[in-house]
């Protein structure tokens, strides 16, 4: 396993991490996400800890905080031998205090998912959205509280605007609080937005990307194909509305060339799509999801092999779709003396970006 550091924190992890939002199983979307138990899922842990994935990642919300009992289940014994990652800031109750990045609401929450996870400390606390109704100031100053603490090790976000990562970081420097080292992103073949304001602002802030969904909310499996009907047994028949949206046109040509590539590697579709990601700047860890051994293992062979300059390439004009304006006159090389664009040329590990950004 390779592992990279994790934005200008110092702090390495594996370049493939587990996403155990299928551990637990309740409710409307997760339950369609998968049902792991205990044992199934210690199973699971068994297999990552084998290849040197030892990032797990999860969140209050998973299965109404079911997924964080599961895991810290599934690591008790070996607690050492783990990174784990969980979220919280979204709605984990009725209460008018059960949202948000309050002072209030951050450390209940942080003391319940050490509870539910069974463990003292938090290595990566990630906040899952931006709140607007609470000062950054504040958001800021209980984190680092919570670090000093030694409830948590490291902070991120998930969810947050290029403007709202960079303003919480210039708060961060102004007061001396701890900064924000990681954010997990939606990114992949057929959802490439990060590209455009996330990926410079991490580069510029010394954030490193945790990738959630590299394939594309299920759609890069390689079982949904041009002329056919989705597959009995996807979890899109009921959590597409939930899923970033994607044209179908789009999503055919994407697949039509990870088909091609996967001819000429040996390798499966969702193989060659996490590879493609792995070779993006700035992406320190990609979450792979599995409901059953298989597919875990499949995901794992994402690495130790490379794609070809040639086979980047392909995939890259598949799936390429303009930027909005401001961004597309700067890929559009009117800006580019200046500001070349970051996703451009040859893979370059995150310590090597941070070199460049001066971080």
């Amino acid at each position: 396993m390779e592992y990279r550091y994790l934005g200008s924190s110092g702090f390495r992890v594996p370049a493939l991490g587990f996403g155990a939002g299928t551990f637990g199983g309740s409710g409307p979307l997760f339950s369609a996400w998968g049902n792991t138990g205990v044992d199934e899922a210690r199973r699971l842990v068994d297999l990552c800890l084998e290849a040197g994935a030892n990032l797990f990642d999860t969140a209050d919300v998973y299965s109404d905080g079911e997924s964080e009992r599961v895991l810290g289940a599934a690591l008790k014994g070996r607690r050492d031998q783990a990174i784990i990652s969980t979220k919280l800031t979204l709605r984990s109750g009725p209460g008018p205090n059960d949202v948000g990045a309050s002072r209030h609401h951050l450390l209940r929450s942080i003391d319940a998912a050490l509870q539910r996870l069974d463990t003292d400390y938090i290595d990566l606390l990630q906040l899952h959205h931006f709140d607007a109704m609470t000062p950054v100031e504040q958001v800021m100053a209980t984190l680092d509280q919570a670090v000093r603490a030694g409830k948590v090790r490291y902070i991120g976000v998930s969810n947050y605007s290029g403007w709202q990562l960079a303003k919480s970081q210039a708060v961060a420097d102004r007061h001396g609080y701890e900064r924000f080292v990681a954010q997990q992103v939606y990114y992949s073949l057929v959802g490439r937005d990060y590209e455009w304001d996330l990926m410079p602002a991490g580069i510029d802030q010394g954030v490193g990307a945790i990738v959630w969904s590299p394939l594309g909310w299920g759609r890069l499996t390689g079982r949904i194909r041009r002329g056919s009907p989705l597959p009995d047994g996807s979890r899109l028949h009921e959590t597409a509305g939930f899923a970033p949206p994607v044209e179908d046109e789009h999503l055919y040509r994407v697949v039509d060339a990870l088909d091609a590539v996967a001819a000429e590697t040996g390798r499966s579709i969702p193989q060659v799509a996490i590879n493609w990601l792995l070779q993006r700047p700035s992406v320190a860890s990609v979450l792979v999801g599995a409901r059953n051994e298989a597919q875990l293992r499949d995901n794992l062979g994402a690495v130790g092999w490379s794609l070809t300059p040639a086979q980047v390439q392909r995939l890259d004009e598949a799936s390429y779709k303009a930027p909005p304006y401001p961004h597309y006159p700067y890929w559009n090389g009117q800006f580019t003396e200046r500001n070349p664009p970051p996703a451009a040329g040859a893979h370059r590990t995150s310590h090597d970006l941070q070199a460049r950004s001066g971080v």
